[in-house]
């Protein structure tokens, strides 16, 4: 039976109700997404939904709380509960539960998203590209990697792949927000890069402009995103048939924001890139195209390229070698643990503050 077919006779175990919550939150809060989800089949499209809108609702309730550590701190306890098969009571939480249970969904995958999110709590500066692509690794990869576990997919090449895509597209959005972090006190541009142009991330913060060397850094994360984008497409083949066409739609999409920002001269500081519904039917156009003729190409070199050194870690977390499935429970590393641990001691030292003052 094919991949696609063991997902209609088994279901993905979400209620309706709880699904169309989920549909919901992707609809008013990651329009990019919904496009693409909409060319997927409903096999995959509404498990990677209830996937998106936990996703969704964790980056949120960090980036949007007013307690940043305890808000990753909460999203530790609700992740102990979905895989002790309790979720808590909520749309997302059910439906996510229901997708660990049913895709055997490896626990290191929403550990590495939440690591990510503690970062993003920790208020982490990131030294050099790598770092950022380890961030990224972990806020948009593991996404990746936990789509090619709703599609069936356990491939090691097709996952290096898929997480290729996800640093690109984080890549992506940091490059069309670096007015918007500025502004909300949060940088994410390489300190190096900072360094080497003479700019100091304090004063730039508070009076974020569209130097030409901002811009030149803006144009590199773009550089950097449009190579991994175009690696990616060699693992889409891969993947079931009918979902090809999502997954381009993902990619052409978020690359189409990397070619607005260039149309505005790489200024991410006084001008948003925007994409209209125009653009995006046909990207959804050339993505239809590309599934359909994905199955006459030959197999590109790019495709056995090894991962990033950042994300092989997920790829080892999913990958099926030697006839052997990893461990679908194990979680919880060292980082993380230390992580949370230290964002347990920022939390209580702000509180014993408060309560001093």
């Amino acid at each position: 039976m094919s991949a696609l077919g063991l997902y209609r006779a088994r279901g993905h175990g979400i209620a309706p109700g709880d699904l169309a919550h989920c549909r919901a939150v992707i609809r008013t809060g990651s329009l990019s997404f919904h496009t693409a989800s909409r060319v997927l089949p409903a096999a995959v499209r509404d498990p990677a939904l209830a996937l998106y809108a936990f996703c969704r609702l964790s980056d949120d309730e960090v980036d949007e709380g007013g307690n940043k550590a305890q808000a990753v701190l909460g999203l530790g306890r609700r992740l102990d509960a979905v895989y002790a098969g309790a979720p808590g009571d909520t749309p997302e939480d059910r439906a996510f539960a229901a997708i660990v249970a049913r895709y055997k969904m490896p626990r290191a995958l929403p550990e590495a998203l939440l690591e990510g999110l503690a970062w993003d709590a920790e208020e982490r500066r990131y030294e050099s590209l790598a770092d950022l692509n380890a961030y990224s690794a972990r806020v948009a990869s593991a996404v990746g990697a936990m789509m090619c576990v709703l599609m069936g997919v356990r491939d090691a090449h097709a996952l290096a792949r898929a997480c290729d895509l996800g640093v690109a597209m984080q890549l992506t959005n940091i490059a069309r927000d670096v007015g918007e972090d500025a502004r909300a006190g949060r940088i994410y541009l390489p300190l190096q890069w900072l360094r080497e142009a003479g700019i100091d991330p304090e004063a730039f913060m508070a009076d974020p402009t569209p130097h030409p060397e901002i811009r030149a850094m803006v144009a590199r994360l773009l550089g950097e995103a449009r190579k991994l984008y175009l690696r990616s497409e060699a693992g889409v083949p891969r993947l079931p048939r009918r979902a090809r066409t999502g997954i381009y739609a993902a990619r052409f999409i978020y690359a189409g924001i990397g070619a607005e920002l260039r149309r505005q001269g790489h200024d991410s500081i006084t001008l948003r890139a925007r994409t209209g519904k125009l653009q995006k039917l046909g990207w959804l156009g050339k993505s239809a195209a590309y599934a359909a003729g994905s199955a006459l190409m030959p197999q590109p070199a790019t495709l056995f390229a090894p991962p990033l050194p950042e994300t092989a870690f997920l790829v080892d977390a999913v990958a099926e070698r030697d006839g052997r499935a990893p461990g679908w429970g194990i979680g919880r590393t060292g980082a993380l643990l230390q992580t949370l641990a230290d964002l347990k001691a920022q939390d209580a030292m702000g509180g014993q503050q408060g309560r001093r003052a």
